[in-house]
């Protein structure tokens, strides 16, 4: 493996040139609520509203900053490639952002979020179906991850410095 600013092959699959495109795509999924703060890898959470980690962009090591945080107690994780992702102590929703993963992996993803590229939903429909279906895991029905026991391994603190 290289470091070149784009370690994941799954990046460069799906297209992307570099970590900061792949950033620039997660702050687009923001929408419009204010920043309230920004803080440290792993450290506690104290304002309410959207807050940014300095975290790695490697799925386990941010989620798991997130999760010690205490500012997650539920993970919505999109995924175009069909991460299998879950995290035992905070539920993890995944949300496919294609209709060929959600067909492909069924009993993995909770929702398809692909019906917005096909035009079948609008984003406030499909952002409707995802806050329904967050309240409800939050209300007690398990999350796919849940369902199949993921989790176990997934919790990865974060190695400061070049990790391959």
């Amino acid at each position: 493996m290289e470091m070149n600013n784009n370690p994941s092959p799954g990046n460069k699959a799906g297209g992307l040139t570099t970590i900061l495109e792949k950033s620039l795509g997660a702050v687009a999924k923001v929408g419009t609520t204010p920043l309230v703060d920004v803080i440290e890898y792993a450290e506690p959470v104290t304002k309410h509203g959207l807050v940014f980690m300095d975290s790695p962009g490697l799925d386990p090591c941010s989620t798991t900053g997130q999760v010690a945080s205490g500012g997650t107690t539920m993970i919505a994780f999109t995924t175009g490639r069909g991460s299998a992702y879950g995290c035992k102590p905070s539920p993890s929703i995944k949300l496919a952002t294609n209709c060929e993963i959600y067909q492909k992996m069924p009993d993995d993803m909770d929702l398809n979020c692909g019906t917005i590229a096909t035009g079948e939903s609008t984003v406030a429909e499909k952002g409707a179906e995802i806050l329904n279906h967050l309240l409800e895991v939050a209300s007690g029905k398990k999350s796919k991850s849940e369902e199949l026991g993921y989790g176990d391994m997934e919790f990865v603190p974060w190695h400061i410095g070049a990790v391959m």
